[in-house]
């Protein structure tokens, strides 16, 4: 079960204990911000593309943002593509709805959007349609291992 991957790996941070688990879905940016009781913008979707050698990268987005393709192309230089519900559950080990940059396979690269950084905290799932976890935009980057700092969103500002 993956928000058991999660929460090992959490373990590791001391926040473990800090996952919030849902009695109804919060799969979607709408119905996690419902169950949180925040604003849809602070909720984070983890989005999960395919790299230019047929791996995997995720980037952890505000919840109003949009990828931008001009945007994306300019920092990756290649197009963005979605990975397939199929393809995301094999290659994050996350299920769509729950995907996170927590516990990942070795080999995926986190990025991190900077349409979050407007909130001091940010609310990304924990590897299951029902979970998250409040965190601020550092906890979030040093927690999740994240590369770097992308401006690749469009809407939100």
């Amino acid at each position: 079960m993956s928000i058991e991957v999660v929460r090992e790996y959490l373990k590791n941070y001391n926040r473990d204990n800090d996952i919030m688990e849902f009695d109804v879905s919060s799969a979607t940016v709408e119905l996690a911000a419902e169950a949180v009781g925040v604003e849809p913008a602070k909720i984070t979707k983890t989005l999960a593309l395919k790299t230019k050698d047929d791996g995997c990268m995720v980037i952890c987005v505000a919840g109003d943002g949009k990828i931008d393709n001009k945007k994306f192309k300019a920092e990756f230089s290649m197009k963005a593509r979605m990975l397939s519900p199929e393809e995301t559950l094999d290659r994050t080990g996350h299920a769509i709805g729950g995907v996170c940059p927590f516990g990942l396979p070795e080999g995926v690269k986190v990025f991190m959007d900077i349409s979050m950084k407007r909130f001091d905290t940010v609310y990304p799932a924990c590897g299951s349609s029902n979970s998250a976890i409040a965190l601020s935009c550092d906890e979030l980057f040093d927690i999740s291992k994240a590369e770097k700092w992308v401006d690749i969103c469009k809407d939100w500002e």
